[in-house]
Formats: structure tokens, sequence, C-alpha cells
């Protein structure tokens, strides 16, 4: 597989029975860590407008391909990708490079497995930025079955679950359409059609709206997903209830400051409840759909830039006041 030129090179890290492909950014910036979380079907490629602007504003980027994509392994039973196995994964990256803790960014899945870590492995998160998928609260049972009885058979997280096996064999045989058809912006409003929306894009013979990516950028998806196939990757679907059970003891709320940035035009909905469980939130909406950091790159950019220095000036003054007076501020709400 090529990567575009502009992009870093990769290195393979062992990390226990797993090796992760991971693409860095900043290295002489090694105290302050940032890791940036892809979401599906996607790659560490999907972070390639951010990471030279965070790694000019003093920040070591960190972009591992997660189990299941790119040059990463992808083991092959399913329960290896669930929520534990995504956050030990991160754990493990953090102890490689020596760090304590970083600030953690999340995509789509990629926001999951960031809201998870801040739930499991609270200490090793000191800020947290979430594009398009906001915190889910935990369902009063399993998520496929609660799912199922919203969204019917036909929602590709049930089908994922239902039918394993069928999905996956129609995008390995349309790798190129499907990720062609799923990658685009400003795609008109239209009734959801019959069937799973995934296998409708694989085999949907045009795409609707604009192409969020130029074809050079594209390939590296394409070439990536012919290479593996998309089982790895849906298998994170298939952990779905296994991590409802994971989470089942865990105190819910997320207490690190958190950048949330929502697409207006995105098919995910803000969740209006969100300070409920992330108290120190900040919300910011953009005008895009759900491939955010690739459809407004710069915006995003910015946006996380802005964010960043204002909480950290404001964790290093908690830091130094008494304990009494650290858990006081740490309650109260971003403004």
């Amino acid at each position: 597989m090529t990567i575009n030129a502009h992009f870093a090179t990769p290195t393979k890290i062992t990390l226990g029975d797993i090796e992760l492909e991971v693409f860095e950014a900043g290295r002489e910036n090694r105290g302050n860590p940032i890791v940036l979380c892809h979401g599906w079907p996607e790659h560490a490629h999907s972070w390639r407008h951010q990471m030279p602007a965070l790694a000019a504003a003093g920040y070591h980027v960190i972009v591992p391909n997660q189990r299941g994509y790119g040059n990463s392994s992808r083991p092959s039973a399913v329960e290896d990708y669930d929520i534990a196995h995504l956050t030990g994964d991160l754990a493990a990256l953090l102890d490689h490079f020596g760090h304590e803790a970083a600030t953690f960014v999340g995509h789509d899945w990629g926001a999951n497995v960031v809201w998870s870590m801040a739930l499991l492995r609270p200490a090793r998160v000191t800020r947290i930025i979430n594009l398009a998928l906001p915190y889910q609260p935990r369902t009063p049972v399993p998520w496929v079955a609660f799912m199922e009885s919203v969204f019917g058979p036909d929602n590709y997280f049930v089908h994922f679950n239902r039918q394993p096996g069928v999905a996956d064999a129609v995008l390995n045989a349309h790798t190129a359409r499907f990720l062609r058809n799923l990658f685009r912006k400003n795609v008109p409003p239209a009734s959801p059609e019959p069937g799973m929306m995934m296998i409708n894009l694989a085999t949907a013979t045009a795409p609707s709206g604009d192409p969020v990516m130029s074809d050079e950028d594209l390939a590296v998806f394409i070439a990536a997903f012919d290479a593996t196939g998309f089982t790895g990757s849906i298998n994170w679907y298939r952990n779905m209830d296994r991590n409802w059970h994971v989470l089942a003891d865990v105190d819910p709320i997320v207490q690190q400051p958190t950048l949330m940035i929502y697409g207006a035009q995105d098919m995910i909905p803000p969740y209006e409840n969100l300070a409920d469980f992330v108290p120190n939130v900040e919300v910011r909406t953009l005008d895009c759909g759900h491939w955010i950091q690739q459809e407004k790159p710069d915006e995003t950019t910015q946006a996380m830039l802005d964010w960043l220095p204002v909480r950290q000036e404001a964790q290093a003054t908690v830091t130094v006041l008494q304990p009494a007076q650290t858990q006081f501020v740490r309650a109260q709400p971003c403004p």
C-alpha cells in the first residue's frame, strides 16, 4: 500500500501479542502527547490534515491504525475486538512511548473508544476531543437488541451481528465502489432505501453528492481494505453487546475536559443531555456532514488548536490548588 507522500512514514510497534501500525509527527514534543483515533471504515490517514498543525503547535502526535485496520494485527477471534482490548491497545501505546497520560481525539468509532478509555482507564486521559459521535449512555438492554427494536433488522449495526459474514463478503467484493460511494459530502436529503445501507452503498452504481477527498487520498483507503478486507473492522460492531457487559459496573460520568465537535449535516444527531454525562464539555458545530475533519480540515484543526491551550491552562491552574479546592473546581462545568 502506498501512502500519500505528504503523510508520515509508519512504524510497526509490538504491544504484547499484537502489532500496531503507528504514524507520528512532532517526536521532539514527546512530553506533550495527543493520540488521534480513526473511525469506521477508515485509516490513520483520516487525520492527515491535523497532524502537521498539531505537531507545529507543540504536540507529539500519535496516530495508530487500530487493530483490524491497515497493517496492524487482525486477530481471528471476534472477542479480541472488544472495548477492553481496544482501550488496552491505547494504554499499551502510551506505555511504549513512556507517557503516563495523553489527550485523546476520536472520530466516529474512534470517539466511542475514547469515551470508553475515559471510563475504563481515566488516569490515562487528560483531555478529550471527539467528533461526530457523542457519548452514548448505556441502554437498558444490550445494544444490538435495543437497536433492533428501534431501527429494525436492516440497520447495519444489527445486520453485522445477526448475519455475520454477509456484509463482509459484499464489501470485500466492491471495496472501491463502497468507499467511493460512502465518503461523500453535500449529499441531498433522500428517504431511506429498503435494505441494509452499507450493502446498498457497495452495490450502488453512482454516488450522491461530492467526494470528501481526492482520488489520491481515497486510493490509500481502498488499498488498505483491498489488502485486509472488512471483517476485522466490522468485528468492532460484533462486540457491542460484550462491551455493554464490560461497562456494566463502571462509573458512567466522563470527568475530563472535553470538546465535542458535531457536523450540522451529519445523520448522527447531537445528544441534548450530553452535559449530564460529560459535565466539563464544550460543544462546537461545523457546517458539514459526518467526515468532519476531512470535510472541514482547516476549521476542525483551528477548533482543536483554539480549545487545547485553554483547557491545558485551566488544568494547570487546578493542579496547584489545595485538594478541597481541586475537587470543587473539577466539579464545575466548562463555560
